[in-house]
């Protein structure tokens, strides 16, 4: 029987187009949830990528032969996420800090009850209870700092059951600064970039790229700091806001880069395939699980240290 020849790699053109397609319907589901204001919207959406991503993170592990708990891992994430809302939902602006540790206790102390029933080969059971544990840290717990920083913003919580005052146009603000950052990275880096930065991590990032990320991250920054001054007034001025840009967007390319530690590591392609052009939940929240908890301990420890 003749081999079937392997279809080649789809073009960048073709690439870029189905990138744009998925985009363009990603910002119109979050444009409407934000023109709507829900709470339940804002946190069914993050709740949703983390779940789907939590799910992605083990079916790539269990696919590289790699033992795991993933039925603990994605229950441990489902039970994590919605303590966190209902902290919300009830009108609180902050998560207490005893939940996390209990979380983290859990996260530790489960996978390794679990591992007890299996026998010891060497290095495969510490490595079965630091997947686990990384699964949960990496994905549920830094992705859910972006349902923290909609709801610390002043005013987030002033009237049950929508995200008013500050909280929604920071999410948005945060959401636009991480994904230009991207959207440069690729854009600068496919039509010039020369010099790769990492290539034995990623070889496609360029440092061409890396340079548009940090200029379309600060027209992200200011442009919406420019349109919306006063729902943005928690980020206290435009030094702020440009520096925030840089760290954003070193941070994201950081979180893009993690998430190809991860797959390489594997010989994972992409997390998933539910957006074309982009991939899965992981492979969309991957810079966001860097940018959101940089941007709430800014805003904790800088700009809003009262709360």
């Amino acid at each position: 029987m003749a081999d079937v020849p392997t279809p080649p790699p789809p073009s960048k053109a073709l690439i870029l187009v189905r990138r744009s397609a998925s985009t363009v319907f990603l910002w119109a589901l979050v444009t409407g949830i934000f023109l709507s204001r829900n709470s339940w919207g804002f946190l069914g959406l993050i709740a949703a990528l983390t779940i789907i991503a939590t799910i992605e993170y083990f079916r790539m592990l269990k696919a590289a032969s790699i033992q795991c708990f993933p039925r603990f891992g994605i229950i441990l994430a489902v039970l994590y996420s919605a303590g966190v809302y209902a902290f919300f939902l009830s009108g609180k602006s902050t998560i207490p800090q005893d939940y996390d540790d209990f979380a983290f206790f859990l996260a530790v102390a489960g996978p390794f009850m679990l591992q007890l029933r299996h026998p010891i080969r060497g290095m495969e059971g510490l490595l079965a209870v630091a997947a686990n544990l990384l699964g949960f840290v990496y994905i549920a717990f830094l992705f859910n700092f972006a349902a923290r920083v909609t709801f610390m913003a002043p005013g987030a919580n002033a009237v049950p059951g929508m995200v008013g005052g500050s909280g929604a146009v920071l999410l948005l603000w945060l959401l636009a600064v991480t994904k230009f950052t991207d959207m440069g990275a690729y854009i600068v880096g496919s039509m010039m970039g020369r010099h790769k930065m990492i290539p034995h991590v990623s070889p496609g990032k360029t440092w061409e790229g890396f340079g548009g990320a940090l200029i379309f991250a600060q027209l992200a920054a200011c442009g919406l700091y420019l349109l919306f001054p006063e729902q943005l007034a928690c980020l206290a001025g435009w030094k702020h806001v440009i520096a925030l840009g840089f760290i954003l967007a070193i941070l994201a390319v950081v979180g893009d880069l993690a998430e190809s530690v991860l797959k390489r590591s594997i010989n994972a392609k992409d997390s998933g395939r539910i957006l074309p052009g982009i991939g899965g939940s992981l492979d969309l929240i991957d810079s966001l699980c860097f940018t959101a908890p940089a941007l709430y301990f800014y805003l904790r420890v800088i700009l809003l240290p009262s709360l």
